[in-house]
């Protein structure tokens, strides 16, 4: 009987450094799409699959962070005198219990893989865990990770959420290399990190969704630095490909954007902001003049 995946593990020690001045003083994770932190969304899909228990790696100068899902007894107690329920609605979803979150520091920037390994302890030698990347953001009728543990509840063994993307692309990403397409789910043969221009074995891209054996963590004590120099958890997983549990790729419904550049989480804020039936009219109305006063200057 395959255990169920009811811990997480949430990379965030990065440093934001593409969104300086920013991020001097406010970690990436909790600057807003509309009105919610990037971490906010994360969480929200990683309850929606199930997970109970939530593995924050983190760095120097996270503290904000961690404040973010504490309880705030004055501005609770203020909501409440002024009989604002809605917000005070709002603001539960925001609060974790005790002990449901832990924190983990990650001394050195050694990539992902390092990150995720920096959290061995808390994950049981016989027991699946999920990784999410608070940059990727998935706009999804059924949460992304949902959509992965249904499906992992056939395989097991490991599952990466896996994309098409353009060829000339392919270099940015960690890559499938396919032994057997099966429609939503790929069998993998092979996976390649960052692949030099036009030797990618595919255009499936994994992006920051995981599910994974606690084998992976045994690998990674024994992965070197790959690409980047950086010890990367591609490398680990690649390693289950020829054991019996296998790697297998998923090709969740949904859109994603890469909210770690710019370009992506002001596409994020536009997509999210038209989606809000408060914000549709007055933000569509906007764009809509934008592109008009576009046209005309042409």
């Amino acid at each position: 009987m395959k255990r169920k995946v009811t811990k997480a593990i949430f990379p965030v020690a990065g440093m934001g450094t593409r969104f300086l001045p920013a991020t001097k003083s406010v970690p990436k994770e909790i600057m807003t799409l509309v009105d919610r932190p990037l971490i906010q969304y994360a969480i929200d899909e990683a309850r929606a699959a199930g997970i109970k228990e939530f593995i924050f790696v983190t760095s120097r100068g996270k503290g904000a962070l961690e404040d973010y899902f504490d309880h705030s007894p004055v501005l609770e107690e203020e909501l409440r005198r002024k009989g604002k329920d809605d917000l005070l609605e709002v603001l539960e979803t925001t609060n974790m219990d005790s002990g449901a979150i832990a924190y983990i520091r990650q001394h050195k920037a050694l990539g992902l893989g390092h990150a995720v390994w920096c959290a061995r302890r808390l994950i049981a030698s016989d027991e699946p865990f999920a990784v999410i990347l608070p940059d990727d953001v998935i706009a999804a009728d059924r949460p992304c990770l949902q959509q992965m543990v249904e499906a992992y509840a056939e395989t097991g063994g490991n599952m990466v959420a896996a994309m098409e993307v353009a060829p000339e692309k392919a270099s940015s990403y960690g890559v499938l290399d396919v032994a057997d397409d099966m429609g939503s789910m790929v069998k993998v043969q092979g996976m390649v990190e960052k692949p030099k221009a036009g030797e990618a074995p595919s255009n499936l891209a994994v992006i920051g969704r995981y599910i994974l054996s606690p084998t992976v963590l045994k690998n990674l004590n024994k992965i070197k630095r790959g690409a980047g120099g950086e010890i990367q958890l591609t490398d680990a997983i690649a390693k289950e490909i020829d054991s019996k549990r296998g790697v297998y790729g998923y090709r969740f419904r949904g859109q994603r954007f890469d909210c770690g550049s710019k370009s992506g989480f002001l596409q994020a804020t536009v997509a999210f902001g038209l989606d809000r039936e408060d914000l549709r009219d007055d933000l569509s109305a906007y764009l809509h003049d934008v592109v008009n006063m576009g046209k005309a200057a042409e």
